[in-house]
């Protein structure tokens, strides 16, 4: 299967499992992968997350979080900037999540952040996803 953004396919398995109510999902490993699963551990998204190994790439093992009575954590995820439509916002335009319950991931010169922490650093950046 050939693909051209993984990281619509991350997040489209991290949505998929939710609403499915799975305790885990897999996705292909890679640098940008760990670090988007990061952010969301950091953020409280997720529980966790751990690289397993399978002879190839290795995989990122995304442990799902859910709420005492089994509510999701993360309604939805969205994708924002496309292989074939990158969205960069400035230092002064970054966007607001669900009037600011949710975040954004961006990829900046500084490596990836929230929206939030983009902003308090000054840096912009392409806007990788929307989570809330």
């Amino acid at each position: 299967m050939n693909m051209t953004d993984p990281i619509a396919d991350m997040i489209t398995r991290i949505r998929n499992g939710v609403r499915a109510r799975l305790l885990k999902v897999d996705v292909p490993a890679s640098k940008l992968k760990s670090e988007i699963a990061r952010i969301l551990k950091d953020e409280g998204y997720i529980a966790n997350f751990k690289h397993a190994e399978d002879g190839k790439q290795g995989m990122i093992r995304v442990y799902l979080k859910y709420g005492p009575g089994m509510e999701r954590v993360i309604t939805d995820l969205q994708r924002v900037s496309r292989p074939g439509c990158r969205i960069y916002c400035g230092k002064d335009q970054i966007p607001r999540v669900q009037g600011g319950l949710g975040i954004n991931i961006l990829s900046t010169s500084r490596g990836l952040m929230t929206g939030r922490s983009a902003a308090r650093e000054g840096v912009g950046g392409e806007i990788l996803c929307n989570v809330w």
